[in-house]
C-alpha cells in the first residue's frame, strides 16, 4: 500500500484530542507530509495545521485525504460520507484506519470509481498471518505497554527507537496500529486482526533479525482494559519482547470508555512479566512512559521523581524530557551498542 504525498487531514465533529489521535500522531511525527487539516462545525480537536475546505485543500496539491478521527468500533459516522465523496471529487484518494471498509459505503465506493481514485483501509492488512509458535527468535524487542489505552503507547515507542538510534544502537519502530502504519510505512492493525492469529501477526510484524538489532514495538490497549486485553495480550505473546516500558496518564481514575478502575503500575508490571514468560521467560521492565500534559512543569518532574524511586525503574515523559535515561537502562541492562 502506497499512500500518496502530501496530506489533507479530516478531523471530523469529534469531541476531543484523543478522538482525533490519528490525524494528531501524524503531525507530531510527519508534519512535512501534510498540508492542512478540515474540521466540520463543533470539533474540539486542532493539530495546529492551516484549517482549509476540501476543494482549497486539492487546489494546494493534496493528494490523500486522510481520515484522521477515531471512535469506539472503528465506524465512519454517515454525516461524514458527504465530505469523503467531496475529496474524491476533488481528486485526491481516502486513506481510512477506521475498522469499516471505505467501499462498503456505496456513496464513497461509486464516488472512487466514478473518479478513478484510491481507497485505502489501513487498518485491513491483505497479508495471511500464521498463529502464533511462541519459538525464540534472534533480535532483541522492547514493546510499550500501558496502565490503559490512548495513554502514549505509540509516542514513547517512536521516541525510544529515536532515542535507540541517536545512541548507536540499530534499531526499528514496529507499528501495530493504523497511525503507526501511516507514519512509518509498514506494519499492522492488530485490533483488525482475527483473534487466533493476533500473536502470529505480531511475530510478523517483529521478526527474527540480526541478534544485535532492537525493534521497538508499538503496544495497544492494556491487559487491565475488558475491552481490549485480549489484543494486547496477543501481542505481548507475539511479539516476544526482552524489555518492556510502561505507560501512563497520572491524571485518569477509570480506563478509557468504561467503568473499571485503573491498574497500579505495579500491577502492569507484575502482570506484563506473568503473561510475557510464556514466549519469554526473561522479560523485564526497563522504564516508566509518563503522559505528563495535564501537569505543569515543577509537578511533571516531581511525579517522574516518585514514581521513578517507588519502582526503581527511570521514569520520564518521552515528549516532554526525552528518552536517554530508558536507554541507560537498556544499554545496563543488555549492554551498549
Amino acid at each position: 500500500m502506497e499512500i500518496a504525498r502530501p496530506y489533507l487531514l479530516f478531523l471530523g465533529d469529534v469531541p476531543d484530542a484523543l478522538a482525533a489521535k490519528t490525524a494528531i500522531g501524524i503531525v507530531d511525527w510527519r508534519k512535512d507530509w501534510c498540508l492542512g487539516q478540515v474540521r466540520m462545525p463543533g470539533c474540539a480537536a486542532d493539530t495546529g495545521l492551516a484549517d482549509m475546505s476540501i476543494a482549497e485543500g486539492a487546489e494546494a496539491g493534496a493528494k490523500t485525504f486522510i481520515i484522521g478521527a477515531v471512535n469506539a468500533g472503528g465506524r465512519l459516522p454517515e454525516h461524514w460520507v458527504e465530505s469523503v465523496v467531496e475529496a474524491l471529487d476533488a481528486g485526491m484518494d481516502v486513506a481510512s484506519g477506521l475498522h469499516v471498509r471505505l467501499a462498503s459505503v456505496p456513496a464513497i465506493k461509486e464516488a472512487a470509481e466514478r473518479n478513478g481514485r484510491q481507497l485505502h483501509d489501513v487498518r485491513h492488512s491483505s497479508m495471511g498471518f500464521a498463529t502464533g509458535k511462541g519459538t525464540k527468535r534472534a533480535g532483541k524487542r522492547i514493546l510499550a505497554v500501558g496502565t490503559d489505552c490512548s495513554v502514549g503507547k505509540k509516542y514513547t515507542a517512536l521516541a525510544m527507537d529515536k532515542a535507540m538510534n541517536d545512541r548507536g544502537y540499530s534499531s526499528t519502530f514496529c507499528a501495530t496500529g493504523q497511525t503507526g502504519v501511516f507514519i512509518s510505512g509498514r506494519g499492522v492493525a492488530l485490533d483488525a486482526v482475527i483473534a487466533d492469529f493476533i500473536s502470529g501477526a505480531a511475530e510478523w510484524i517483529s521478526p527474527e533479525t540480526d541478534p544485535d538489532n532492537w525493534q521497538i514495538i508499538e503496544g495497544q490497549g492494556s491487559l487491565f482494559h475488558p475491552s481490549f486485553a485480549g489484543v494486547t495480550l496477543g501481542l505481548l505473546h507475539g511479539s516476544q519482547p526482552d524489555g518492556f516500558i510502561v505507560c501512563h496518564e497520572p491524571t485518569r481514575t477509570k480506563m478509557r470508555g468504561v467503568e473499571a478502575a485503573l491498574p497500579t503500575i505495579q500491577q502492569v508490571i507484575d502482570m506484563t512479566i506473568a503473561c510475557g514468560k510464556l514466549t519469554n521467560p526473561d522479560i523485564r521492565c526497563v522504564g516508566i512512559a509518563v503522559n505528563t500534559t495535564a501537569l505543569d512543569d515543577d509537578e511533571a518532574l516531581a511525579y517522574l521523581a516518585k514514581v521513578g524511586e517507588k519502582h526503581g525503574l527511570p521514569a520520564t515523559d518521552p515528549v516532554r524530557y526525552g528518552m536517554e535515561a530508558i536507554v541507560d537502562k537498556v544499554s545496563a541492562e543488555f549492554g551498549a551498542p
